[in-house]
């Protein structure tokens, strides 16, 4: 019996070393590993980041040379009659364009949600350019038939557009949607040509009177010229590893000035947050 119980006990040894020798594998514990996190980054603090962006300038030249033309025809009959410098020449223009820039802001976080300031800085080539003409042939109350042209063009290039926004998100696991508003200034060249041309005739005044031809231009060049309006758009955000992250964004800006111009861009980003 004494031998029985000793063979028992040494067994028993041989068993405890023998697993205490095995290594420590969840389903031996009886548990699984827990699958990824989905607990909500804190978003809270200030960051900073640089970006590219891609996009279209859509600009509207309707018009954009009426004041030079006005100017250029001010007190003759032909312009009070038909009013020369308001002929539709040119129309809308759209031109894809690129550049870089960076942003700085802060962000407020209550539990998911996140509001935040932002300033954001965009360096490229945004713009485009358009020439058109009009011909029209008329009598005037004088007795003159006037064969007039009245030809424009316009440029605007937009270098640098930064924006201050005003932006809220959502923050879920890893992720932050968000949308933002804000205002837009904006660093552009506008130059604009008009210019007018043809021949008077009238037979019955005396010559050289009876046949009187007529070439007018005007150019006006703003550079480096300040415009203004507004933004809005949509992004989201990802964090990476530690406080980096990456930003994919759209952003919609409409400036006013004498050629009325809106920049539609999409940007990718990375970002350190605080």
């Amino acid at each position: 019996m004494r031998r029985l119980l000793l063979v028992a006990v040494l067994c028993g040894a041989a068993s405890v070393a023998r697993a205490a020798d095995m290594p420590d594998l969840p389903f031996l514990r009886g548990s699984f590993t827990d699958g990824p996190s989905t607990s909500t980054v804190n978003w809270q603090g200030g960051y900073i980041g640089g970006h590219a962006a891609y996009g279209t300038s859509n600009m509207n030249f309707a018009n954009s040379t009426r004041t030079i033309a006005a100017r250029l025809l001010d007190g003759t009959e032909m312009e009070q009659i038909q009013r020369i410098s308001e002929w539709p020449i040119m129309g809308k223009v759209s031109a894809h364009g690129e550049g870089f820039g960076g942003f700085v802001g802060y962000n407020f976080q209550w539990t998911d949600v996140v509001i935040g300031v932002e300033l954001n800085y965009t360096h490229g080539k945004f713009g485009g350019s358009q020439t058109g003409s009009m011909s029209r042939i008329f009598t005037l109350p004088s007795g003159y038939t006037v064969g007039a042209t009245y030809e424009g063009t316009a440029r605007m290039n937009i270098s640098d557009m930064g924006t201050l926004r005003v932006r809220g998100g959502y923050a879920y696991g890893s992720f932050l949607p968000y949308m933002f508003a804000g205002i837009a200034l904006g660093q552009a060249d506008i130059i604009r040509t008009a210019r007018v041309y043809g021949t008077q005739v009238n037979p019955a005044a005396p010559p050289p009177f009876d046949n009187v031809p007529f070439d007018i231009s005007a150019s006006d060049g703003q550079y480096s010229h300040l415009i203004y309006g507004y933004s809005f758009g949509l992004g989201t955000e990802i964090m990476l590893i530690s406080n980096l992250f990456m930003r994919a964004e759209w952003e919609y800006v409409r400036f006013t000035s004498s050629v009325d111009t809106s920049v539609n861009t999409v940007r990718a980003g990375l970002g350190y947050k605080f």
